[in-house]
């Protein structure tokens, strides 16, 4: 018996602990989740859902905590939408949000752009040269985001440093006008945003198999048709990913058109922040951001089934 009995506990004392552990692991994501995420979200819809009011804060709720099912009853008989109403009335908004997704795809396509060399180069660089790379590319990061959007005024103004190198080489005959423009935020979101399509891609290219490139070049294809045809399908999950990493967090943008863009450059995180701060309408606020969080749930939804979908295929 006491041979049995040590048995069991030696096969269930692990098996439990297993299971301790898997719980952990879980519910770890799914508290951060909880407590920064579906909390915020939570209370930024019930304020979507109250009336505007010259109160501290700025809006009368309809359902008051400890309220009880009888609150829960009166929020259902007099539940309406009037601000996610209003938003589709008022043409502000909806021209936000496609100038968003406009802004933010355009925004994209130069990261790739410009991104995907850089990544091609850092993998194709020796093995001493990669650090040093890596850490120019993530060296930004070490500033102030603020302070470096700063900075690109200083560069894009009509008295800044490239209309001085431009004018002293008599490339122009006059200072060009590039800041509050909508040519001005695309720099400053391609060179804030850049690592986030290089440090992907790279981690794909550097995983790529070079003996497929020699040995499509051996059977007669060129340097340019061997990339074309093996190195960028090889290098399409880094690539998706980089554009989701660059498009979710662009849509949402504030700092950038504000600074660099001028009051000519639509963007809804402007229009996000006017609500709060300028007109402390907090309940029409409020319904802005839980539109653009549905819509942004859409690429969410798209990266992680394509994050999961290259796990499977590397297995």
């Amino acid at each position: 018996m006491g041979v049995v009995h040590g048995h069991c506990r030696s096969g269930i004392d692990p098996l439990i602990m297993g299971n301790l552990r898997r719980i952990f692991l879980i519910s770890v994501p799914y508290g951060w989740l909880l407590l920064l995420f579906l909390i915020p979200f939570a209370i930024v819809l019930k304020i979507s859902l109250s009336d505007a009011a010259l109160a501290i804060p700025p809006y009368a709720p309809r359902l008051e905590a400890g309220s009880g099912l009888k609150g829960v009853w009166d929020l259902l008989t007099r539940f309406d939408l009037e601000n996610f109403v209003f938003l589709t009335q008022d043409s502000l908004y909806w021209k936000a949000y496609l100038s968003s997704v406009w802004i933010a795809l355009v925004s994209v396509v130069f990261t790739l752009l410009v991104g995907y060399p850089i990544a091609y180069g850092m993998a194709r660089a020796s093995d001493e040269w990669r650090p040093t790379l890596m850490m120019l590319v993530i060296l930004p990061f070490w500033t102030s985001f603020l302070i470096r959007v700063y900075a690109w005024i200083g560069i894009l103004g009509t008295n800044g440093y490239l209309n001085q190198v431009l004018l002293w080489s008599g490339l122009i005959s006059e200072p060009l006008v590039i800041l509050n423009t909508n040519l001005a935020v695309y720099i400053g979101i391609v060179y804030t945003y850049l690592p986030f399509m290089v440090l992907p891609i790279y981690a794909t290219l550097e995983k790529l198999d070079h003996d497929l490139l020699e040995a499509a070049e051996d059977l007669g294809c060129s340097r340019l048709q061997a990339f074309w045809l093996i190195t960028v399908p090889l290098s399409r999950p880094g690539v998706i990913a980089g554009c989701f990493l660059v498009f979710i967090p662009v849509v949402g943008e504030f700092v950038i058109p504000s600074l660099l863009g001028g009051s000519k450059t639509l963007m809804i995180g402007k229009v996000l922040w006017d609500e709060f701060f300028s007109n402390r309408d907090w309940p029409l606020a409020s319904a802005v951001a839980v539109i653009l969080l549905l819509i942004l749930i859409i690429p969410i939804v798209l990266f992680q089934r394509q994050q999961q979908r290259q796990q499977e295929a590397e297995q």
